[in-house]
């Protein structure tokens, strides 16, 4: 006997201990079965589950569940990120807790803490996964650190080297001074900050008393200026072009550029140039040969050593800029400011408000820094995985975000892969004792490099860098295989078919990967590649702890199970479409799960079990028919809704299926039959109801795995833990499938629009009225006697029967086919009075509808207001011209 209500706090751990014990997860590389392969965005080590995880996994479970169940040797790759520079901050704050630090400890000490860490602390994102139900083959765990995983890196680091495709340079990366290391653009975050703009003069030389006026946001950096630009075209600063300023308080005579990057609208249409502090001077300095001066070190204080040679008494103050070493760039941006404000050199000072990157992280603004890194020629690598997307070898869904993938990957710029961390995969390099570099796979192999290059033993010293996580990240879908090995893995499951993964890292992760993918396995690591949107709150919008929004996945699952997550993410996930997720929703679709288990309850007390020997085929009944044929159509459409990743689709499918067609009709029409004699018609509708119950359960495995897998051993489907295992349905054959769709179809109709039309007009239910069917067939009319047992019933009518003249006045109208059906109301409820209520229920809607359009219509509110607010208007709109829409049709129903 069934449990009043599914619970599902016992029933989850019991059956995911079940599936896991049995190795219901595994995928078997010796299966002839076609292969099915997601590699998992592995999550870092550091992390707990989020929404954003939930998400994600609750996606990719679905598709290898259900592909699992069509037949595929699925494999959903599991593994961790050893998340480099997170994980280095949290064990570093675990020892500063302790009195402990990492530099005093040293560098092998330090490792050992942190694999310490990891072993006790690293592995609870996949217990938490395991919560959600994710069936990743656990056997199969991987960890970018691992030494698998270890042997690729260095396998890629020294193959890349050895054809050109990485090498050392001195560029600008995002440095961390927290942090003391590189940062890749996706561990930095803008954040609006309410400073000002500085307009400093700049002497002509040769022309006393003539200054070029520039305006920034960093005064500080200006001790690095080596030039000024001006647009081209600009006629105020034209005389100038090539003549030379003197740079205050250093003395350095730095010339004025015409280059193109200066926009004469903005600010005083003059630029300071100041090459290694700034990104986009950066640029400009590499196109005018300009020097790059350093004057900020690694923790972001003034260093004066490279401009030393420069600092001159003829214009400048040579003292002052000495006495700024050492000083913090914030403490130095006041003293140089005030300085210049004593020699008449400020012309203006205003607030701005701008956006400064920070470390995200860290906190702090993080410092564009000219160092010495190790890099992939990106530009080189990126080719044939634009050309792999152009020809459809990879596919984006949805496919806008292939113009993403395009913008980011043809601009792109060289991949600086090195960090001045601990953490992480040590750099394969050596240095001799004269700086030349050896990159080898083992120190013995660079140490017999430096002896062929000396003629003698040298001592060697390893780089101390470590590389970007995203490095070893990108050969996540053929590492995690086995490679370099050449395994009997890594020859089924690479490429793999779907990767799942938000848009935010396109670039950072998807476009390396296939970067890497195509250079070392000659084929794109994934056929398609889903981006799903962010889950925001009920609002839409980010969820964040300062907004006190953020919703913890885990508490969910313990409030509303598993299944009521997962099936409200599905049906939230639209193509390109963030998914608003509150509460509320979760709590209604967890209505869902027991609307299913009190379906079952009702099965079960009618005695109704999966049938044995039931040949939908051979189904005589009108009721059967229909509903086997109802669930033809429902496979149907889920399985076309999952292989367009259409999981909303998906969920809508199955939730009208189950809720509407088989709970709310096939059951209500089942009841008579039910509880009517014995006899072949009671089996055949019992058969039937236990057939699509399986079929059912079936179909909502992929996405609400617990009480379907509960109920499937229940009903006697099979084993304890088989459903996972069990095949996808197929549509099977239905004996004039067509006959009993229009004749069940026609009363599900009429009760629904007579259902409508009463709700609509208040009508209590405990009235009854006749039903009056002018214009009806011959057919319809004797549907409608057959019928009238379940009408009378569900549509709460006396009778049913023909009206030949003209439409009595008081009616109630409503059309279903080729007849006008009419409730008589007029002696039931006041009929004006209703009339006048609904009209002016839709003047309301009419006014809501004309006051969004005319906000909608303000460019200047599209323009300035969040998109979130935007879409939310929207939305409102298509609300308040649907529910015009439906009290139109409320209107058009009263006569008379």
């Amino acid at each position: 006997m069934l449990d009043k209500t599914f619970d599902a706090s016992s029933v989850e751990p019991r059956l995911y201990a079940l599936w896991e014990k049995e190795g219901a997860f595994a995928a078997d590389p010796s299966s002839p079965a076609k292969p099915f392969t997601i590699m998992i965005p592995p999550p870092n080590v550091t992390g707990s589950l989020h929404i954003g995880h939930a998400l994600t996994m609750s996606i990719q479970d679905t598709l290898i569940r259900w592909r699992r169940m069509q037949g595929r040797d699925a494999l959903w790759q599991p593994g961790t990120d050893h998340a480099g520079i997170a994980t280095q901050m949290v064990v570093e704050r675990l020892l500063a807790s302790q009195g402990l630090d990492r530099r005093t400890m040293g560098r092998e000490a330090f490792l050992q803490h942190v694999w310490e860490w990891k072993a006790q602390s690293g592995g609870s994102i996949t217990r938490q996964l395991r919560r959600l139900g994710a069936s990743l083959d656990w056997p199969r765990e991987r960890f970018t650190m691992d030494e698998g995983l270890s042997k690729a890196v260095i396998e890629v680091f020294v193959t890349l080297h050895e054809q050109g495709l990485l090498y050392r340079d001195r560029r600008l990366v995002n440095w961390d001074p927290v942090f003391q290391t590189a940062i890749s653009d996706l561990e930095v975050e803008s954040r609006e900050i309410k400073g000002h703009l500085w307009h400093l003069r700049y002497p002509v030389e040769g022309e006393p008393g003539r200054f070029l006026v520039v305006a920034t946001t960093r005064p500080e950096t200006m001790l690095g200026d080596t030039a000024v630009a001006v647009h081209p075209d600009d006629e105020r600063y034209r005389d100038l072009i090539g003549k030379k300023l003197i740079l205050p308080l250093v003395g350095r005579r730095i010339p004025v550029v015409a280059d193109t990057y200066s926009d004469p609208e903005k600010g005083t249409g003059a630029v300071k140039i100041t090459p290694a502090h700034d990104f986009n001077d950066f640029e400009v300095g590499k196109r005018h040969a300009l020097p790059m001066a350093s004057v900020l070190d690694a923790d972001a204080k003034v260093m004066v050593a490279e401009i030393e040679p420069s600092l001159s008494a003829d214009g400048g103050d040579p003292g002052f800029v000495r006495a700024l070493e050492g000083v913090d760039r914030f403490e130095a941006r006041k003293r140089i400011v005030a300085r210049l404000q004593e020699l008449d050199l400020v012309a203006a000072i205003e607030p701005h408000t701008h956006m400064v990157p920070h470390g995200d992280r860290s906190g702090v603004p993080i410092e564009p820094r000219l160092t010495m890194q190790w890099y992939v020629d990106a530009k080189t690598l990126a080719q044939p995985a634009i050309k792999a997307v152009e020809t459809g070898q990879t596919v984006f869904v949805p496919r806008q975000w292939e113009n993403t993938f395009f913008a980011w990957m043809r601009d792109i710029q060289p991949w600086c892969v090195s960090r001045q961390l601990w953490w992480g995969h040590q750099i394969p390099a050596w240095y001799a004792p004269d700086g030349e570099v050896f990159v080898a796979k083992t120190e013995a192999e660079a140490a017999e490099k430096a002896r062929a290059k000396f003629g003698r033993d040298v001592t060697l010293v390893r780089d101390p860098d470590v590389l970007d996580t995203w490095f070893s990240s990108a050969l996540w879908p053929f590492s995690t295989l086995g490679w370099p090995d050449k395994t009997p893995e890594l020859q089924k499951y690479y490429p793999g078919d779907v990767l799942v993964t938000g848009f935010d890292i396109i670039f950072f992760w998807v476009a390396r990967m296939m970067m890497m993918g195509i250079h070392f396995m000659g084929e794109v690591p994934f056929r398609h590649v889903y981006i799903h949107g962010l889950v925001r709150d009920e609002k839409g919008q980010k969820m964040s702890k300062s907004k006190g929004n953020v919703m913890d996945p885990l508490e969910l699952i313990d409030a509303f199970g598993a299944d009521a997550v997962r099936f409200t993410i599905a049906a939230l996930t639209g193509p390109g479409r963030d998914v608003k997720l509150g509460r509320k929703r979760v709590e209604d679709y967890r209505g869902f799960v027991t609307k299913l288990w009190n379906a079952a309850r009702f099965l079960e007390m009618n005695g109704i079990a999966a049938p044995k020997g039931f040949d939908p085929s051979k189904a005589q009944t009108p009721l059967a028919r229909w509903i086997l044929d109802a669930s033809n159509r429902a496979v149907a459409e889920c399985t076309a809704a999952l292989e367009a990743y259409r999981f909303d689709e998906y969920a809508a499918a199955a939730y009208r299926f189950v809720w509407g067609t088989y709970c709310d009709w096939f059951i209500e029409f089942a009841k008579p039959v039910l509880n009517g004699p014995d006899g072949a018609e009671k089996e055949e509708v019992k058969a039937a109801a236990g057939h699509v119950f399986g079929t059912i359960l079936r179909l909502l495995h992929p996405v609400m795995p617990y009480v379907t897998e509960e109920l499937w051993h229940l009903f006697g489907f099979g084993p304890e833990g088989s459903l996972i295992r069990t095949a996808w349905p197929e549509p099977v054959a239905v004996a004039d499938a067509e006959a009993a769709r229009e004749e069940l179809d026609w009363v599900v109709a009429l009760v629904g629009e007579v259902r409508g039309a009463r709700a609509e007009m208040n009508v209590p239910p405990s009235v009854t009225v006749p039903l009056l069917l002018q214009g009806a067939s011959g057919t319809t009319l004797a549907r409608a006697g057959r019928w009238i047992d379940a009408i009378r019933r569900l549509a709460r009518a006396t009778e049913v029967k023909p009206l030949d003249g003209a439409a009595p006045k008081g009616v109630a109208q409503v059309v279903v086919g080729e007849a006008t059906v009419m409730l008589p109301l007029g002696d039931v409820i006041d009929l004006n009075a209703e009339r006048a209520r609904i009209a002016k229920a839709r003047g309301a809607a009419e006014g809501e509808a004309r006051k969004i359009k005319a906000k909608l219509g303000n460019a200047d509110f599209v323009a300035r207001a969040p998109e979130e607010v935007v879409e939310e208007n929207r939305e409102r709109l298509s609300a308040a011209e649907a529910e015009m829409a439906r009290l139109d049709a409320a209107l058009a129903r009263i006569a008379g």
